[in-house]
């Protein structure tokens, strides 16, 4: 079955490199470093401390492994670390938040998954551990890892019954990933129960360490900024939104009166960065919506009052949206999407708004509704009714934003607990 994966990689590389540079175009980040995909390295590991490897796929895996690798670095001293991502913005993301450390962390791409160039990647970094984030179980990197004697440790991790059912399709190849991981630290108890209906077989929970990611004080402050900048008028956020849900958003927005509406300003902030120019045309297409890009905006610059819709089309600033809005909807929920990390939003103590879909989010967005922080609306009308009656109610507003912060402080300490675990196989 391996065998057989193998080769339809390699078949699909020379399609593979032709969407990397078609993406390329939006997203310039995709044209660089393309030789590390392919297992070829400047980085020496010759001479330098040894490694602790952390793979966090994307934007929302890295921001999550942030306390992680803050507390590895600490607690290992006299080693660095190298972290992996796959996509250009998870690479971005992880030199804005770690780029403090200086040499101790090294950032890479992690190599397509191919045994060759699995094994070229161990070779060159004689990691000392592997720690992957969430769902990445690549089978030809775990079988090399095993080969390596470099011990893996899947950790923040989640599996939906819907991916579930996806590997069962591969139930094979799949179980012989799982049969490779000498640990497993899963978010929830569903989750471990899949990931043992999976093959994982040394399966541990200790929470989300999404609760343990901490504001940075610099986007708390930038925040504060915006919302002097914006002033006393009500703000809804609609945060990481997905392709296909600005539109009834939108749509919904131009159905309301203006006397419902007030002063309202909505925030939209696209999940993909490749697509503010498509989401700033379709808002301009809203002739009775006034807008202003995130990036037109210098320091200071008070927003004009006719301005209807912010579009947030900065990177790594989503805190600061937060800080800024006093309601937070957040995306990929309205459809079958699974959902985005609505974890941040509760962190800040924002009322939350979320869409019928958040199997990948599933335990955390049920806990957050019945502690009385989060609230589920079936669509996007419902959505801007649900935060108009909220900005009305400053009470009501309150006591939810309140519920909130309580709820995602009660859940705190997934770090430490996942550091208890690792230390058994560092054996250090």
């Amino acid at each position: 079955m391996r065998l057989l994966y193998s080769t339809a990689w390699w078949l699909a590389l020379p399609f593979v490199l032709i969407k990397l540079w078609r993406r390329g175009r939006a997203e310039p980040g995709y044209r660089r470093h393309i030789a590390e995909r392919f297992g070829f390295y400047r980085h020496s590991a010759q001479g330098e401390a040894p490694l602790l490897w952390v793979h966090a796929v994307s934007v929302g895996e890295t921001r999550a492994a942030q306390p992680l690798i803050d507390a590895l670095l600490a607690r290992y001293p006299d080693h660095g670390l190298l972290l992996t991502h796959m996509t250009a913005t998870g690479r971005a993301t992880g030199h804005q938040l770690f780029a403090h450390y200086g040499k101790r962390i090294v950032q890479s791409y992690l190599p397509y998954d191919t045994r060759w160039m699995a094994s070229r990647f161990l070779r060159r970094f004689k990691p000392r551990i592997s720690i992957l984030m969430e769902t990445e179980v690549w089978p030809n990197m775990i079988a090399q890892c095993v080969r390596h004697r470099v011990p893996v440790a899947l950790v923040n991790a989640r599996l939906s019954e819907r991916s579930l059912r996806r590997g069962k399709r591969f139930e094979g190849l799949m179980r012989e990933a799982a049969s490779g991981l000498k640990l497993v630290v899963a978010q929830t108890e569903a989750d471990a129960e899949r990931l043992r209906r999976f093959g994982a077989s040394e399966v541990h929970v200790a929470g989300s360490l999404k609760f343990d990611v901490a504001p940075p004080p610099a986007m708390l402050q930038r925040g504060a900024q915006w919302r002097a900048a914006i002033g006393r008028r009500p703000v809804l956020l609609c945060a990481s939104t997905r392709e296909d849900e600005e539109a009834p958003i939108l749509s919904a927005l131009a159905a309301a009166d203006d006397a419902e509406l007030g002063d309202l300003l909505l925030i939209i902030v696209p999940r993909h960065p490749q697509r503010f120019d498509a989401v700033a045309d379709l808002i301009g297409a809203y002739a009775a919506m006034p807008m202003r890009r995130r990036s037109s905006l210098s320091d200071g610059e008070a927003l004009p009052a006719t301005v209807r819709v912010l579009l947030g089309d900065t990177m790594g600033e989503m805190f600061a949206y937060y800080a800024a809005c006093d309601v937070a909807f957040i995306g990929g929920s309205l459809l079958p999407l699974g959902g985005q990390n609505l974890i941040e939003a509760l962190a800040l103590g924002k009322p939350v708004l979320i869409g019928p879909h958040t199997f990948n989010f599933a335990q955390s967005t049920e806990e957050a509704i019945a502690a009385g922080g989060a609230l589920r609306v079936p669509d996007a009308a419902a959505m801007l009714r649900e935060g108009l009656g909220l900005l009305r109610d400053a009470d009501r507003c309150a006591a939810m934003g309140q519920a909130a912060q309580g709820f995602a402080r009660r859940h705190q300490g997934a770090t430490e607990r996942t550091m208890d675990l690792l230390r058994r196989l560092l054996n250090v």
